[in-house]
């Protein structure tokens, strides 16, 4: 039945997506909670910042090939169409707020990005160009990448794409700006931040 697999894939993709590899790795190397830890995150950025460049490489890749494992897994379970949204949703929910956690988790770049190349290869080449082009005029990755997730969503409605892309770009935007708010408000003008206040 189409709808039992969708919410097999979904709630396997929430379950892979709170494996939380710099908590773990961390916990591993250092004894310690990675959220005590530099910046409070449990994500790839802080990760390099308590172990190092190889600690971001490793957590980096290991959670995108979480946010892959997923995709691929609906797939193999026939989901496919508007039952692949809640499935990317969920994986990214779990890194954000992993139930075992305590809901404390990571930002969810890197289980985006890998989410989407097993999605469609082409949406993250396509979000990387956007980025590119934000980047030179912000001169920040973070706000560069906030401001293309935004974009993209309309980037694909005015390339004909269906309903369902534009659909789940949109909620994987607003729960990305969500998760990376604190980040987008460090690196605004500090008079745009006091406006916000």
């Amino acid at each position: 039945m189409p709808g039992l697999s969708i919410l097999a894939a979904t709630f396997a993709a929430y379950v892979l997506g709170c494996i939380s590899s710099a908590y773990y790795i961390v916990r591993v190397i250092k004894g310690q909670d990675i959220r005590t830890l530099g910046s409070g995150n449990a994500g790839g950025r802080n990760a390099g910042r308590v172990l190092g460049r190889a600690g971001f490489v490793a957590v980096t890749i290991f959670d995108a090939l979480k946010g892959l494992a997923a995709v691929v897994l609906a797939r193999w379970l026939g989901v496919a169409g508007w039952g692949l949204v809640p499935v990317l949703f969920a994986v990214v929910a779990g890194h954000i707020w992993p139930v075992q956690l305590g809901f404390r988790g990571g930002k969810g770049i890197a289980t985006t990005i890998g989410a989407l190349l097993a999605y469609e290869l082409a949406i993250p080449f396509m979000l990387a160009g956007i980025v590119l082009v934000f980047y030179v005029v912000l001169r920040s990755i973070t706000l560069g990448l906030m401001a293309s997730l935004v974009v993209l969503p309309v980037v694909v409605w005015a390339l004909g794409w269906p309903p369902d892309v534009i659909t789940m770009l949109g909620l994987l935007a607003m729960v990305l700006i969500y998760a990376n708010r604190s980040n987008i408000r460090a690196r605004l003008p500090l008079r745009t931040r006091r406006n916000l206040q």
